[in-house]
Parts: C-alpha cells; structure tokens; sequence
C-alpha cells in the first residue's frame, strides 16, 4: 500500500547522529504520517529527543535525510519557512519556560515572536488558559507553578501559533498520575478542533503510550518495531506494552530479567525506622509540609507518592537533616532527630532525585572516595567496593566516568554509594525517573534483596504505579497533607478502582486537585486557521520581544540589578581614590650619625615639605631594618658621620635614603622628592654661607601643567575607571544572559521559532545598553561630585561616545556567549579578554604614544583605547566633536564588527 505525500508529514532515510564518541541514532529510516498521534516510545538514552530534534529542525543534520511538511530539513529556506508550523516542546519540566515570568507574560512572549497583533494575542491567550484551567493562575510565575502546570504552561506556549505539526520530547516524565491524565486530555480536545494536527510524542511511561495511534519502540539508537500499541502486544503475545517492550529487546539486553516479586517482610524488633509526627516547613507565607505523620516499621520498604510540589522531597530532606523543619517531631532509629545528627546521618544513606556523584571520577574512584568520607576503616575499603562492584553489576564499567554510563547503570551505582557504609535506612527520591524498564526491574531486585535480606529499612518516591505495588505500604499527599496510607491493595479496593493509579486519581479529587480546565472550544483553530507568518529580513517586532523579555526577567532579578547599577560606583570609588601616583605623607625617620648644624639644617627641610610624615628618629640599622620590615616606614634618611664637616670643605658626603622598593613606582617618586628636598637644602644653605645663589646651569626649567594643574591622580584616574568599567561590567552581564539561556534550555526557543539570531541578539543586547548608560549616567554624577571634576569639554561628545562605547562592550559580551557554553566560564572569558587591552594597552595606564609593535596593535584593535581618548579628552583636556569624532567612528566600527562575528559565531541548530 503506497502512501501519498499529503498523507505524510516526516520522512528519515539513513540517518545517523552521533556526540563525539556516542551514537545517538544509527542508520535510521521511517515514515510517519500526518494527522495521527504517533509516539516514540523507550528508556532514556535511546535517541528519541535526537530524533525529535532533527525533525523539529532545532538539531542540526549530520548522516542522512530528513523531510519534514514536504521539503528537506537541511535546506535552510524550507526550514525557515516550517518554524511557524511546527510548535516544539522540549524535554524538562518547563524548560521552554521564563521562570520569572507569570503564565500570562509566556505565552504573550511566545505570541509576540510568532508575530501576532496584540488582539489576536489577547484572544488566543484567554482560550488556551481556560482550556488548560490556567486562567485563575495567569499572574503566578512560572517557576511558582507545580510540575503538571509548567507542562500545561508549556503546552499553551507551543500552541499560541496553532502549528500544523506538534512535537512533544517525554511532556510528562515526572509528572503525577492526575497531571499526566489532565494533560492527555487536554491534547485530545485540541486535535478535536484541530484533527489535520499531526502529534509525535516520545515518552518513557509505556501505560500512555497505549492511547497512541501509533508507536515507535527505539532501543540503542534503533528501531525494535513499529506499529499500532495492539499490534505491538499481539506481536511480542504479551498483555501489557511494558511486556512488549521488554520482550522487543536483544536477547543479550534482557538476558537474566525476571518478574519483581515482593516475598513477605520478617518483623524485626526494637523501634521504628521513622516515626514522624506533625511535621511542618514552611517556606516564607508557603507551607510546602503541613502537619506529617507516618510509621515507618524497620525493614519495611514504605512508597511516598504525590502530586508534583506536594511536599515529598522536603519531607525526605528533612529527615536525613539537610532541612529543619519548622513544626513537628521525627524520631529515626528510636533516636530524636537533630540529637547526635552526625552519628544518626552515618546509620542513613540518601539518594537525591538527580545525580549527585563526581562525574569526572571513575565508577570505583567514586566508592573509594565515599568509602573516604564515610571513615570506613582502611582494612575494610577495598573489599567493601570490590564487594559492592560485583553486587552491583559493575564491574564492566569500573574503570568508566559516569557520563558514559546509561542512567540505569548511573542509578546502580548511586544506590551502591548510598549503602556503602551499611545503612540501616534507605532514603530515595524519584531513583527510577526515565530509567528503562529492565533498569528498573534490576534496581528493584536490587532493594528487594536489601529489604528482605539485609533487613534494610528503605522509604522511596516514585510516579510510577507498578512501582508503588512492589512497596509494603504506601502513603498518598497532596499540597503538603498525607491523603491516606496503607497496603496498595488496600486503598485500590477502598476507593473500588481497576488500578491503583485510579485510586490515586480519585484520592487526589476529592482532596480538589481536580482538573479547573473549562470544556472552551478553541475557535482561533477551527475558525481562521494557521495564519500566514514570514520571517522577512529583519523585524522590530520579533527584537523588542527579546528585549522586553529581557528587561522584565532583570527587572524581578535584585540581585543582578544590584551589580549591574551599584557594582560601578563601589568600584568607581575604590579605584578613583585607591589608583594613584600621589605621593604625599611618605613615612620616614632619619638616622642622624653627625647631629651637624648642617645635618639638622637638611632633616627639618625635610619635615617641613608636605611629602613626607616624619616618624620617630631610627637608634640604628637594626631599627632601620625592623620598623621598614613593619611596614612603619617607608623610607628612611642615613646622615653620614662628618657630613657638615665634609660639606663645608668642598667634599661631597652620600646620604642615605633607604626606600621601600616593594612599590617601585612610589619608590622613584620618593627617591625624586629626597633629591629635591637636598637641592633646595644645598641652595639655602651657599645663600646663608656665601650670600650669593650659585647656578649650576646657564638656563632652567619652569615646568607649567596644561591640564590638572593640581598634578592630582584623583582628577586623572577617574576619568579611565569610567572606561574600564563601561566594558568591563556590561560585557560581562549581556554574556551571561545568553549563556544562561543556554543552560537553562530555553535557548531552544530560538532555535524552534521563526526569528533570525540577529533579531535575538539585538533583543538581548538592549536592556544592558539601557543598564550601561543609566550606570554611564550615575558614574558622571559621581566624578562631578566626590572627586570634584568638571566637563570642560562636549557634553555631546561623552554621551555619544558613551552609548557607541556600551553598545560595543555588550556586542562584545554577544560575542564571548557564542562560543562558550556556562556561565561560568563566560564570566572568565569575559573578563580576562576585556581586561588586558583595557587596563595595558588602551592607555589608562601607560600613554598610547609608547606603545609599539603588538601592543599597540592590540590597544587599536580594541574599543576601549578610543573612548579612553574620548574620556580623558572631554574631562582633562577640553576637547569637542569636531576633534574626536574619529574616535566615534572607530566604535561605530567595532558595533558592526562584533554584531557580526557574534551572528556567524551563534548557531540555530544544536550539533
């Protein structure tokens, strides 16, 4: 049977995808149609969010051939043309998401890129909200919301546009059962009003899967099967597509599974493993665990399950002691918690949500460093990791660094981390999240046998139903409160359900965790349809939504907003009055071995000049030697023995003047002011003694200053700290604003939507341009006022030249983010980069007229050297346009040199 190409809405021929070493997809080939529900089903690690990637056209073509809506993805134009027809939703909880931004501001910013009027934004934002029961929480945060709302959230985001094609990477993978049905259903009343909608999901939940109108089992970067979720069933004769699934895999990757069974619990005695009652923390005005209460009997194996932001981690947090609860008592082992913690913590081991091992480490490296930390005797370390290695199945990947290990191995050796020291108390959070399901039966055989055989007390959270099955008792929550707790069979039957994931569902209802979303007929979709958007050449629209965003994620961020307007003025401060050539008040003592007329005559010429402080008088060299160690002095005056004597008679006796050489500038100025101070001494004294001034030279020198006639290095400093930190701060703040982007993930948005990346670096780049002048502006008022200083020269001037010199620094700052890829290391490109023309070689420091060969290249190849020249000019020598607008030219130069480099340096795809 053929298939026409209408009926089609992706293709891939050979394609192949692979991270350095790693093979993300081999040799694939598949056709999926359009308008059906299609899911890519398997465990983390497999390929499916490569997959999805390159058919979303955010991931950039390596082996292969990929068509997607009729055309070729690696044809830049076609792939332009398809951003506003398909909506993107990459994996994470929200990570498409502005976490500063309320659920409003998201999808009105996903609006704006996408070109919509305000009307047409207003309306569709008010229909997706009431839809999704988002309409009473449009002002709350983003970050504000639990897990099923981000993804909602999300949804409504990716769906502003009404695209034709939606890709979903795992939309629900941490998400509670109720979420999960409430996001299902949600998807289903869009492609009600929209059924030419065409949907790929990739998931890890093989229970939704079955709703699917079409499934692709990946393994290893491969294709197991496709087909329809009964189809699969009936091929593999199994009941259940986990079954499947399982019965899909190679014979080597399920070789030695086996069904999970749980063999009954030996009672042991003495007291409870835990014991909390009324546990209570609270987090300003939010209660995130409200009046707890549980049992935990030892050796049991005890389930926490819960809606998304219920309270569950908090509540394991609090008790292995990294939280303090508010309210609310917890006893572990019998013992109060709190009360001896460190010998408590060392009977409890802890397994966080997400990894938290050294992933530069080896797998054994690991354990033998915990084995370290928890001052396991040296005796009994190396048999103990070779014990846990071999227990663990680990022995093959001993030598490896978790990073290339699969996240059900990672988990493994978690797990063997958390028991090394021989806990009695197992506290896990979330262990199994997107680990495949034989992972997952391997990790429970794995707790079941420390249950049952090493009498293990073990307290796990987990979303997934069949896992809470396996648990002797269960506790449900909901917004901070305990629901109910028993045997899971028990509560399936209270609540008379099928499954147990119904019976949750139901708890959760009747504790009003029920679905708000109103039955509204999206109109926008059924009525007008997709409506036309061209990216065009450039748009000011699409750029002052990037700039907006921006400006409003700065303006509820005090802590950046702190740095960037008051960081200038504390370091205007500090360096205007700590960088200075100023000598005066030089601390000395004089050593006086002549106590001469002569002597006298030159040590009281010497306290009487403003340049020095006179100390108390030196007894000897040693003192010398001792009082300049401390610090005490910074020079000190030796009188020979004779001196007046030698003086008078026509010799000429060597005065000491010992200076401290660890500040060599300070150093040869005081060594000046000595010289000076013994010339006017020898000047007075032949007019006291013959009458007559002698002059050594027929003619002089009368050394008159043209600017800063005070000589003052406060009138002379500042005016280059205005410079260094024009580029210095701004450069560094527009970097970390794309870096963070790229951590966070949300720089997919660039790459999904239709918007050039000049529109999005411009975007970005203007509120610091905005930020640079208002600390450009503060800075002025600053030198005017504590250092004193005037504007001799055009106003004009320094403020244009101002607004080129932060538009190039924060071009600059789009040119470092491009190539580096944390926030970290963007803030030591930035400054190391910046700093050294700007400090060496721009002038500040040394004039630029000495400069020659490289560094005279480097100060000219760098925008700090011209506004230097524009500062010092405007501020020390009175200088107008007419004289410095070359310099203005040369940063309108640097402005298109860097937006330029930062356009070709930025990618819109990810390798």
């Amino acid at each position: 049977m053929t298939t026409s190409p209408t009926s089609i809405v992706a293709t891939l021929d050979g394609v192949s995808h692979r991270y350095k070493s790693t093979s993300a997809l081999e040799n694939i080939s598949l056709t999926i149609p359009a308008a059906r529900m299609v899911g890519v089903i398997g465990p983390d690690g497999v390929g499916k969010s490569t997959l999805l990637g390159l058919i979303a056209g955010v991931r950039r073509i390596q082996t292969g051939e990929v068509s997607v809506l009729g055309g070729a993805m690696s044809d830049a134009r076609h792939r332009a043309a398809t951003y506003a027809r398909i909506a993107y939703m990459p994996q994470g909880l929200g990570r498409n998401l502005y976490q500063t931004l309320s659920v409003y501001e998201n999808v009105d910013f996903f609006g704006r890129l996408y070109g919509q009027s305000r009307a047409e934004r207003v309306t569709r934002i008010e229909l997706l909200l009431k839809s999704t029961g988002l309409a009473s929480f449009s002002g709350r945060p983003a970050g504000k919301l639990s897990g099923g709302m981000k993804q909602k959230l999300a949804l409504c985001c990716a769906l502003i546009h009404d695209p034709d094609l939606l890709i979903l990477d795992e939309p629900t993978t941490g998400v509670d059962p109720l979420s999960r049905q409430q996001f299902w259903q949600l998807i289903e009343r869009i492609r009600q009003h929209r059924p030419t909608m065409s949907v790929i999901t990739a998931t890890a939940y093989m229970s939704e899967a079955e709703r699917f109108d079409q499934l692709i089992a990946m393994n290893a970067g491969a294709i197991l099967a496709e087909g329809t979720p009964e189809a699969l069933k009936s091929q593999t004769a199994t009941e259940t597509l986990e079954a499947a699934f399982i019965a899909l895999l190679p014979q080597e990757d399920r070789q030695g599974h086996q069904t999970i069974t749980l063999p009954p619990r030996m009672v042991q005695e003495g007291p409870p493993a835990i014991e909390a009652e009324g546990l209570t923390m609270r987090f300003g005005n939010f209660t995130a665990v409200d009046h707890v209460s549980f049992r935990i009997e030892a050796g049991e194996i005890f389930g926490f399950l819960g809606s998304n932001g219920c309270g569950k981690t908090t509540t394991m947090k609090i008790l292995t002691g990294l939280l303090t609860a508010s309210d609310g008592t917890a006893q572990l082992m019998g013992k109060p918690l709190g009360t001896d913690s460190m010998a408590i913590r060392r009977r409890v081991g802890y397994m966080s949500q997400s990894f938290s091992l050294y992933s530069e480490l080896s797998v054994r490296r690991n354990l033998v460093l915990h084995a370290d930390l928890f001052h396991l005797p040296k005796a009994q370390r190396e048999p103990r990791v070779a014990e846990l290695i071999e227990r663990f199945d680990l022995a093959a990947v001993s030598e490896s660094t978790p990073d290339n290990l699969p996240l059900g191995v990672r988990q493994r050796l978690q797990l063997a981390v958390a028991v090394l020291h021989a806990p009695e108390l197992l506290i896990l959070d979330e262990p199994t999240s997107g680990v495949d399901p034989i992972a997952r039966d391997a990790f429970w055989a794995l707790l079941i046998e420390l249950s049952r055989k090493d009498g293990v007390t073990i307290f796990i959270s987990t979303h997934f139903m069949n896992e809470a099955e396996r648990c002797d008792r269960i506790s449900l929550m909901h917004a901070g409160k305990v629901l109910a707790q028993g045997v899971p069979d028990d509560l399936r039957r209270q609540r008379d359900a099928a499954t147990l994931d119904d019976a949750f569902i139901t708890y959760l209802r009747e504790a009003g965790a029920e679905d708000t979303a109103a039955p509204v007929s999206l109109e926008f979709a059924a009525a007008g349809g997709q409506a036309e958007h061209r990216m065009g050449w450039f748009s000011l629209a699409r750029t002052w939504a990037f700039a907006r965003r921006e400006a409003m994620e700065i303006l509820r961020d005090p802590i950046r907003l702190v740095f960037a307007l008051f960081g200038p003025l504390i370091l205007m401060v500090a360096m205007g009055y700590g960088i200075t050539f100023d000598v005066e008040n030089l601390s000395y003592a004089a050593l006086d071995q002549d106590q001469s007329r002569e002597s006298r005559m030159f040590l009281d010429a010497m306290a009487s000049s403003r340049y020095f402080d006179e100390r108390s008088p030196l007894a000897d060299f040693t003192e010398l030697d001792r009082r300049m160690k401390s610090g005490d002095i910074s020079l000190a005056v030796v009188m020979p023995p004779d001196y007046g004597r030698d003086l008078l008679s026509g010799r000429t006796p060597q005065i000491g003047a010992w200076l401290d050489g660890s500040n060599t500038t300070r150093a040869e100025t005081g060594r000046g002011y000595v010289q000076g101070v013994l010339s006017t001494h020898l000047s007075d004294l032949v007019m006291r003694e013959g009458g007559n001034a002698v002059s050594v030279y027929p003619a002089s020198i009368a050394p008159r200053l043209r600017y800063n006639q005070a000589f003052l290095s406060r009138h002379a400093i500042p005016p280059g700290v205005l410079m260094m930190l024009l580029i210095m701060i701004p450069a560094m703040l527009t970097a970390l604003s794309v870096v963070r982007e790229k951590e966070m993930g949300s720089i997919l948005n660039l790459y999904a939507a239709p918007v050039h990346k000049i529109e999005f670096l411009l975007g970005k780049q203007l509120p610091y341009i905005g930020i640079a002048m208002v600390s450009f502006v503060s800075l002025v008022v600053l030198m005017l006022t504590l250092f004193g200083l005037g504007i001799p020269g055009s106003l004009l001037a320094l403020v244009s030249g101002a607004l080129l010199f932060t538009t190039a620094a924060t071009a600059f700052g789009l040119v470092v983010s491009s190539f580096v890829g944390s926030q970290i290391a963007a803030i030591f490109a930035t400054a190391i980069i910046v700093m050294i023309p700007t400090v060496n070689f721009s002038g500040m420091m040394y004039p630029v007229s000495t400069l020659e060969g490289g560094a005279a290249f480097i100060g000219r190849a760098f925008p700090a050297l011209y506004f230097q020249q524009i500062s010092a000019g405007v501020f020390n020598k009175g200088l107008d346009l007419r004289v410095l607008y070359p310099d203005h030219l040369a940063l309108g130069g640097f402005c298109l040199l860097f937006w330029m480099a930062a356009t070709a340096l930025l990618k819109k795809q990810e390798a």
